[in-house]
């Protein structure tokens, strides 16, 4: 059954909240360190048994699949999931964030759900939903939302509230220009860790190059940014497939900036035709790829419906690395996926168990065995790739 709504198209993801924080170390806290002894049984059971955990459904509150298809996805990532099994948040919860840790500590809760119920429940995220809607109040009552847009505004809730940064330093006002890229990238880096510094970043952040070059005196500037997940634009080939790397290739395609999108170069001192472009500079351990289904026309809006084929192993991206790079192989672990129309719709998730390796989908309640054969649609909307080891990590 579809639910019936309008698509809320993706706004600019929030900015992260100035929080005030130091570096100063936490008082300790005694108890709250220990594994929880039940779920350290469930684990070890887990292990031996051949009942798998990890496959019990959520249920729909009323058009909350947009939410369910990003929790089950989260549930199946591996190191996030061990973070909240072996309650591993709990010596980082940061009690001066803006919502203190109530939703860090809901997350856990419903992911240590979903990991010690049996297979065959139901897991209701009521309590969840609460804390979120406060941290986010689009989310609150039950219209239909983005998938991409919820995951930015959790992923940047959770990350508030286990930040290991609790008095955040002055920004600096000292320029990086004069300094090689390689070596402005890694002070821009540490700047950005001196203020925001979490598990939850650990695994998703990433660094992005643009380079914008002027081509009146060929002058090229060069910025550094964290960035969480990357949304990718569809070409529209006659055929109507198209691979992902079509899609990362139109991402960091040079792209002329004239007219009235002219930018000031800080050599001419004037507006100037330039070309910008887009490579990455770091590597996140969790790569979420953004498909960018949907678009607002004049009249209304429209979704592209393209069949992007993917890589289930073994996506390479080195040729998008903005210097030289060892590694960048990647394998998909989860989908987030729209079915549907712009007017009515539906969220799913398919999900590689990080125990057994079996692929499954997840639709709201019911959680049924696939084939990875099937894990390739139309419907892709939100993919969640793991860097295969050995690291490229800076």
């Amino acid at each position: 059954m579809r639910d019936s709504y309008t698509v809320t198209l993706p706004e600019e993801p929030p900015a992260l909240p100035d929080l005030h924080k130091d570096l100063r170390p936490r008082a300790s806290m005694p108890g709250s360190l220990l594994v929880s002894t039940f779920v350290g049984l469930v684990l070890n059971k887990t292990k031996s048994s051949k009942a798998v955990q990890g496959l019990t459904g959520l249920r729909n509150l009323g058009n909350t699949c947009f939410m369910n298809s990003i929790l089950q996805c989260l549930s199946n990532t591996k190191e996030l999931r061990d973070y909240c099994l072996q309650n591993q948040y709990l010596r980082d919860l940061n009690n001066n964030s803006r919502m203190r840790t109530a939703l860090m500590s809901e997350f856990a809760k419903l992911i240590q759900l979903l990991w010690t119920s049996s297979p065959n429940d139901c897991v209701s995220p009521s309590e969840f939903k609460t804390q979120i809607q406060r941290y986010a109040p689009r989310f609150v009552g039950y219209n239909q939302q983005d998938a991409q847009e919820f995951l930015r505004f959790l992923l940047d809730g959770l990350h508030s509230e286990v930040n290991r940064v609790l008095v955040r330093p002055r920004a600096s006002t000292d320029t990086l220009d004069h300094l090689p890229d390689d070596e402005k990238s890694r002070q821009m880096w540490r700047r950005y860790q001196e203020r925001e510094d979490s598990r939850i970043g650990d695994l998703f952040v990433g660094q992005l190059k643009s380079s914008l070059t002027c081509s009146e005196c060929g002058y090229c500037s060069t910025a550094f940014d964290p960035f969480w997940d990357l949304s990718l634009p569809i070409p529209k080939k006659g055929y109507g497939e198209v691979t992902l790397m079509d899609c990362l290739r139109l991402f960091t395609k040079e792209d002329v900036l004239d007219g009235d999108e002219k930018p000031t170069c800080c050599r001419c001192k004037a507006r100037t035709r330039c070309t910008k472009k887009f490579s990455i500079q770091k590597f996140p351990k969790i790569l979420v790829l953004h498909l960018k289904r949907f678009s607002e026309a004049r009249i209304r809006t429209s979704k592209l419906t393209t069949f992007v084929n993917f890589q289930l192993k073994d996506l390479d991206l080195r040729e998008f690395a903005s210097q030289s790079c060892n590694h960048a192989v990647y394998n998909l672990y989860a989908v987030s996926n729209h079915s549907g129309t712009t007017m009515g719709g539906h969220y799913t998730a398919y999900c590689k168990s990080p125990v057994s390796s079996e692929w499954h989908s997840f639709n709201d309640s019911r959680v049924t065995p696939m084939s990875s054969s099937h894990v390739r649609s139309s419907d892709a909307y939100l993919l969640f790739y793991e860097l295969a080891s050995p690291s490229s990590r800076m």
